[in-house]
């Protein structure tokens, strides 16, 4: 399997397709590179490069029991455009990847970037605090740690069988092949790194790392997401920055690249194309 060793000696898989222009992608928590398979798969045949890499803790990477941080997350990914030499990148984050693009831009400088794109993503701020009241209260991804805690194997059907796909509004239809592959995801990681993610996801704020990239970025967001509520996150996001163009989407759920994944391929298409 592909691999690189950060300079703290984490073991990070990745993948790398093709030839072209590289597209670089970070997924969200707690998944794993293979939650890009549509985009992927999409985007090597459209004469791009595609590398997706799992997450420390994530995926096939090291299970390791520190680290689990926005610092360390934009670090590992500047470690791996280091190493495979990316130029010209355009950096699609989904979620927690959403976060992920925003900070390594942001601490790591343009100097590789093209563009980015980040989807139903999770900044300026997710939890409720005086600056930011329209956040969710911190309570809330307490919760989530004690879900994961009592029984992540349970934890990891119900969240992608619910909200993550939107799966328990009126009227839809559940894919099950869907939902397994999400719970394989997750049960591939580790439950230390996914337990302190929900604080990395949640309590970090991006305001001032959005502030200064100054490459153009796609904000998409659909306004049914029910994990990354969409008031507080992509208008927010699309206004702090110096380049931000929202895309909204009537009714689509957190998990819309797998959802929606035609759509989103499209849209992301003609702005990589722009």
């Amino acid at each position: 399997m592909p691999t690189i060793t950060t300079k703290d000696g984490v073991e990070i898989f990745y993948k790398d397709w093709g030839a072209g222009q590289p597209i670089v992608f970070s997924h969200g928590w707690p998944l794993s590179s293979d939650d890009w398979d549509a985009q992927m798969l999409y985007f090597v045949t459209c004469g791009y490069r595609v590398v997706a890499h799992d997450r420390r803790g994530h995926g096939r990477s090291a299970q390791v029991a520190d680290g689990h941080d926005m610092d360390h997350y934009a670090d590992d990914l500047a470690a791996l455009t280091a190493h495979l030499d990316l130029k010209n990148a355009i950096h699609v984050g989904h979620s927690t990847g959403g976060g992920e693009v925003v900070h390594y831009i942001a601490r790591h400088g343009e100097s590789r970037v093209a563009k980015a794109a980040i989807l139903s993503a999770v900044p300026p701020l997710m939890v409720q605090t005086a600056a930011n009241p329209g956040g969710l209260p911190k309570s809330v991804f307490d919760d989530l740690q004690k879900q994961l805690a009592a029984s992540r194997t349970q934890f990891y059907r119900d969240l992608p069988a619910g909200p993550f796909y939107g799966y328990n509004r009126p009227g839809a239809q559940p894919s099950e092949a869907v939902i397994q592959n999400w719970w394989r995801q997750g049960m591939m990681g580790g439950a230390k790194a996914h337990y302190d993610g929900i604080v990395a996801f949640s309590q970090t704020d991006f305001t001032e790392d959005l502030k200064k990239i100054n490459v153009p970025v796609l904000v998409m967001h659909g306004d049914d997401d029910q994990i990354v509520p969409y008031a507080d996150s992509a208008p927010l996001s699309a206004k702090l920055l110096k380049k931000g163009i929202l895309k909204t989407y009537k009714g689509f759920p957190h998990g819309m690249p797998t959802t929606h994944a035609e759509t989103i391929n499209a849209d992301l298409l003609a702005f990589f194309r722009e």
